[in-house]
């Protein structure tokens, strides 16, 4: 499938860089009914709530010794992928696009998590025809990088665009569900990146890290400042981002990746 990009324009910009140091993060507990969240993971039948919330809580205990005011949004137990917090709201330049996911399944996860961030800032709910979901949004200095995906559509882009005010560039490939399981962004101009994103026109100038096929797992990682929290049982991929000049700070999250979720679907850092 040929991957193309388009750049988009913004009508108005904020007169200063976009802050990307983090200051707080919203997360959510996995409900009752995690076990059966949208997975496709072969080991999806053996989920163990219990143990998710155990990775989640140290996950959301290590956003607080990184300095992170974590928010937590009560648990909703109607939703099985409502952890997921990531892919409800994009959060850029002091504005929150609350998402419509494509999923039918998912719509109804997002009003706890637009309570959280009406009480910070101004929100807008994306409208039909679009679908957007965070997963998609690779945040970069001054500038988005979108996935057009399975999960998120031209609309979608065009109204995070003209609502938070920054320009995006877009990689669209359809067949994925979401880039962040294949691109992340650790800071200093630094990417870690599949072979099949990185050479892409949308991640141009960029130091890029790439993983070796074993290891393509671990290419969603979640930079908080200097140090990056990676999926735990990836030597070379961690290897590599150490060698970069970060800390690496090593999680199990197997539970979480048995229900096709990763490190940066747990949060919205902001």
């Amino acid at each position: 499938m040929e991957l193309r990009v388009t750049e988009l324009t913004v009508k108005s910009m904020a007169g200063r860089p976009f802050p990307m140091e983090p200051r707080h993060a919203i997360v959510r507990e996995p409900g009752y009914s995690y076990a059966g969240c949208l997975s496709t993971h072969p080991l999806h039948h053996t989920v163990s709530l219990e143990k998710a919330r155990e990775q989640h809580a140290v996950y959301c205990g290590t956003l607080e010794e990184l300095g992170l005011e974590v928010i937590r949004v009560p648990k909703d137990d109607d939703f099985p992928d409502s952890c997921f917090v990531e892919d409800n709201a994009v959060v850029e330049n002091g504005r929150a696009l609350i998402c419509r996911m494509a999923k039918p399944s998912r719509r109804g996860e997002q009003p706890g998590v637009a309570a959280a961030l009406e009480e910070l800032m101004p929100v807008k709910w994306a409208e039909e025809p679009a679908t957007i979901e965070g997963g998609d949004v690779v945040h970069v200095e001054g500038k988005l990088i979108c996935g057009v995906t399975d999960r998120t559509n031209p609309e979608g882009v065009a109204q995070m665009q003209e609502w938070l005010g920054v320009p995006v560039s877009t990689i669209f490939d359809p067949g994925i569900m979401h880039l962040k399981s294949y691109v992340t962004y650790l800071g200093k101009g630094v990417m870690m990146a599949t072979e099949r994103y990185c050479r892409h026109p949308a991640l141009e100038g960029y130091r890029m890290l790439v993983p070796p096929a074993e290891d393509e797992y671990a290419a969603d990682t979640l930079a908080v400042g200097d140090t990056v929290l990676m999926a735990e049982g990836y030597d070379t991929a961690q290897q590599m981002v150490k060698e970069a000049g970060f800390e690496v700070t090593s999680l199990d999250v197997s539970e979480i990746q048995k229900c096709d979720g990763a490190l940066t679907c747990l949060s919205i850092l902001f």
